[in-house]
């Protein structure tokens, strides 16, 4: 495995890759600090891909002004560990400057889908998201980028950017990865002490709740988020940012389920760390409530 934190090595190495013509390119984009959920797409890549890319790279550009940037965990060395035990090929390190240099004035952004849900919560969130994703799939052109389900917001903005600009890759979605109690594997989890982890839960079981109302034939939209508020309310630990109902595909909102698969998503409060979470019901490709394909 070989560990490349110069954008202009790692254009080199995927052009020479390109240029062979026979083997095919799969990229996994991570913020480090990874966990199964990462590590899930990354064997995915793997098992479908000639050779796999992986990026560390903690993007300032899609945290907050108050959000945390600077206490977001950072490992390089176990992260390296448990990607090249992955069988990675490549890891693309690169630092800041690398990625935005001096004088950098280029974004990209998604209107209409970017608005919503986490672009309400957190302002030009989106923007820095589409545009290291960009330049990070400029740089490497994958055959197929792999996103996890528990961003889905941020897979259906990426695949909106791909089909807009052209890009040479195709998005690929996988579910939600899950401890045993539930809770979605996600890097902020290791903020939380024992308490806050158990009671960050509520959660899968709020969407649970959501999931069964639906199964047993439950089609308001108000009838469904009421059902996950009460369960976070039930939590003294959480705190609800939001709940939203909005189709799978266009994001819009959805006062009333109908045969088109609904997204419900959620992000909420537990003390100051916040965590996100959905669901997918309906039809076409959906998910139960454990995130497994149904």
């Amino acid at each position: 495995m070989e560990t490349i934190t110069s954008r202009q090595r790692m254009i080199s190495v995927a052009r020479e890759i390109r240029r062979e013509g026979t083997r095919t390119i799969g990229f996994v984009p991570t913020m480090g600090a990874l966990h199964d959920g990462h590590l899930s797409l990354v064997r995915t890549a793997r098992a479908r891909c000639d050779v796999v890319v992986v990026s560390v790279f903690v993007n300032p550009a899609q945290f907050g002004p108050k959000e945390d940037f600077a206490a977001y965990p950072r490992d390089l060395t176990r992260d390296s560990t448990l990607l090249a035990e992955s069988n990675v090929d490549y890891v693309f390190a690169p630092k800041v400057a690398e990625v935005y240099p001096k004088n950098f004035s280029t974004y990209v952004t998604v209107e209409g889908l970017s608005e919503g849900l986490e672009g309400a919560s957190r302002p030009g969130h989106f923007r820095g998201v589409t545009t290291v994703v960009a330049l990070l799939l400029n740089i490497i052109r994958p055959d197929f980028a792999f996103f996890g389900q528990k961003d889905a917001q941020q897979a259906i903005v990426i695949k909106q950017m791909v089909r807009d600009l052209a890009f040479d890759s195709e998005v690929v979605v996988l579910p939600t990865a899950r401890a045993g109690s539930g809770l979605a594997l996600s890097s902020r989890n290791d903020y939380l002490d024992d308490a806050q982890r158990e009671a960050a839960t509520v959660l899968h079981r709020s969407l649970a709740r959501a999931a069964v109302e639906y199964e047993s034939g439950e089609r308001n939209a108000v009838c469904l988020i009421e059902a996950v508020k009460l369960t976070v309310d039930s939590e003294p630990l959480a705190r609800l940012d939001y709940v939203s109902i909005n189709d799978a595909e266009t994001l819009e909102h959805l006062d009333k389920l109908g045969d088109r698969p609904a997204l419900i998503s959620m992000a909420v409060f537990i003390g100051k760390t916040r965590l996100i979470d959905n669901i997918v019901l309906g039809k076409g490709e959906k998910q139960d409530a454990s995130g497994a394909k149904a």
